[in-house]
């Protein structure tokens, strides 16, 4: 079963437990503006509540760009610097870089540029699949910005800091094949072969129990500001379902039985 809703600048496919979110503005290289900020907003909450979803994939419309972050030709370039900060969303650009409530994993797949903003929500998923075409970077500084949608907070907790700071000081774009080798993106293919390497990504882990998956994604986003033993001992709501759930029964049941397991889900 699929459905695909009204995109206000997104479109929402749901199809077999995985959500793909795609930003549909292609004519300005999926740039973001207030409309579809919210219209984002209201997709993460959605698939926040709704437990079938099992992995969501996040790209942009078109072979150009997966977003080049914020819509400079949109009237909210007319704010000053302060008021953009004051008017921050605390969730991060496009409602998903600095959200800490979805518990579902989020695959971005970068068909193309993922530049300030865009490259802010790349830096808020869980794994990264890039066309060979693709360029990364932190470019506001470029046009007297700055990426504090958890552009430089982020980039230098998950790549080394000389290189973070390397990006983060120059605006300059990186290509796909340096990010892979810095760590940020998981896997680089050929244009004609992304499709095929994100789903295979996707059933890799719609292979995997959905309670746990949801539990080692809230323990890893709750806790990595503890030590290790003391993230072991936060008794998190998604630690204690998935270790109390009909999918804990039916791993070890089908394990035993020498078969695929079936997972419920809950």
């Amino acid at each position: 079963m699929s459905a695909a809703l009204p995109s206000d600048g997104v479109v929402l496919e749901i199809d077999n437990h995985v959500a793909t979110v795609t930003i549909n503005r292609p004519q300005v290289m999926n740039a973001v503006d207030e409309t579809t900020t919210a219209r984002l907003n209201e997709i993460w909450d959605q698939i926040e509540n709704d437990r079938d979803i099992r992995v969501v994939v996040l790209t942009g419309a078109g072979d150009r760009a997966f977003c080049v972050g914020a819509d400079m030709s949109a009237a909210a370039v007319d704010k000053t610097g302060l008021q953009y900060w004051a008017d921050l969303d605390p969730n991060g650009f496009g409602g998903l870089s600095l959200r800490t409530t979805l518990d579902i994993p989020v695959i971005a797949r970068v068909n193309g540029y993922a530049l300030g903003g865009g490259m802010e929500m790349v830096l808020g998923t869980d794994i990264v699949v890039a066309a060979e075409s693709a360029q990364f970077g932190l470019t506001e500084p470029r046009v007297g910005r700055l990426a504090l949608d958890g552009g430089i907070s982020q980039l230098v907790r998950k790549i080394p800091y000389t290189q973070a700071m390397g990006l983060l000081l120059t605006g300059r774009k990186a290509p796909a094949s340096e990010m892979a080798t810095l760590g940020l993106v998981n896997e680089v293919v050929p244009a004609a072969e992304l499709d095929e390497a994100v789903d295979r990504w996707v059933q890799q882990i719609l292979s995997c129990a959905p309670t746990s998956v949801r539990a080692v994604k809230q323990m890893v986003t709750r806790t990595t500001h503890l030590s290790a033993h003391d993230a072991r001992r936060v008794r998190l709501p998604a630690l204690m379902d998935s270790l109390d759930s009909s999918d804990s029964a039916e791993g070890v049941l089908a394990f035993q039985e020498k078969r695929r397991p079936v997972w419920p889900g809950k």
